[in-house]
């Protein structure tokens, strides 16, 4: 503490002294305004800082540094949540390539086994056509021997009837009769078994059906025997 004017140990300053900087009398040096708006524009940021961090006074080194630390491992933990999604993305990819495998072998075993499925269809279908066709043709004597008894009998006796039910069922079955009389011959339905000359056709003509022919859903079962004119 100074000594006050009149004390023992307060001394007269001689003419033209000038107080030191720093010296214990020395009055404060005056700041511009600059100075003075600077300094409290910086204090203000570091008050703020401070604040956002969640720090003030002499904790602030201390609390930076811990959220450093603590933004460090934050990132150490991101770097390894983002490999764990990596790997998890990778084992999706097999996944995913392993179910397209999956679907490609599905979507070919259903597609063989629908071949499958049209062959096996489509060979019964065969077989029972092939199983009516010769029960039909078994039948063809029959119709044969309905054609001459009523070719060769006074009257029809009742076979007129039976003859045109059972001939209405087969060709209800897919059954064709072939009579061809008055028609030009054709080689692929009709066989020429008689032949007689003349004729103002050019080309041959059947005149008379010795046996009928039939046709079976349109594959000819046995051709019409008949005599040919021309």
């Amino acid at each position: 503490m100074a000594p006050s004017p009149g004390h023992p140990g307060h001394f007269p300053k001689p003419p033209g002294w000038v107080n030191r900087p720093g010296a214990p009398d020395a009055p404060a040096p005056k700041r511009s305004t600059a100075e003075v708006r600077g300094g409290s524009r910086a204090s203000e940021a570091a008050d703020r800082m401070a604040e956002m961090l969640g720090v003030d006074g002499d904790d602030e080194v201390t609390g930076a540094d811990a959220q450093v630390e603590e933004a460090a491992e934050t990132v150490a933990q991101v770097e390894e949540a983002a490999e764990a999604v990596a790997h998890d993305i990778d084992a999706l990819g097999e996944v995913e390539a392993q179910r397209d495998d999956y679907l490609d072998s599905l979507r070919r075993l259903q597609a063989d086994f629908e071949n499958y499925k049209k062959r096996i269809q489509r060979q019964n279908a065969e077989l029972s056509d092939r199983a009516a066709e010769k029960l039909v043709e078994s039948l063809l004597p029959a119709l044969d021997a309905f054609d001459l008894a009523m070719a060769h009998a006074d009257s029809d006796a009742g076979l007129d009837p039976v003859y045109r039910i059972l001939l209405g069922v087969l060709e209800a079955a897919g059954l064709d009769r072939l009579d061809p009389a008055g028609q030009p011959f054709d080689p692929n339905e009709h066989e020429a078994v008689q032949h007689e000359a003349g004729g103002d056709s050019p080309a041959p003509e059947v005149i008379e059906v010795l046996r009928a022919g039939y046709r079976w859903k349109g594959r000819v079962l046995r051709p019409a025997m008949v005599k040919v004119k021309g």
